[in-house]
């Protein structure tokens, strides 16, 4: 059984999460065969103060930035 998990900077809304979650599970099911109630999908949320790049945290690179 497939386990695909996914971390996404919060902000999306659940549709958009929904159809992620959709997508993935059809997309692992045709390129790998696996029935559809097989897959698994996890997504975790990060607040931008939690998410790093080059060493500063999102929230800070998007106050820079205003």
């Amino acid at each position: 059984m497939p386990l695909i998990h996914v971390t996404l900077l919060d902000g999306r809304t659940p549709e958009e999460v929904a159809s992620l979650g959709r997508a993935l599970t059809d997309a692992v099911h045709e390129t790998l065969g696996t029935p559809v109630d097989a897959v698994r999908v996890i997504v975790e949320k990060a607040s931008p103060a939690h998410w790093f790049v080059g060493g500063r945290s999102v929230a800070e690179r998007r106050s820079d930035s205003s």
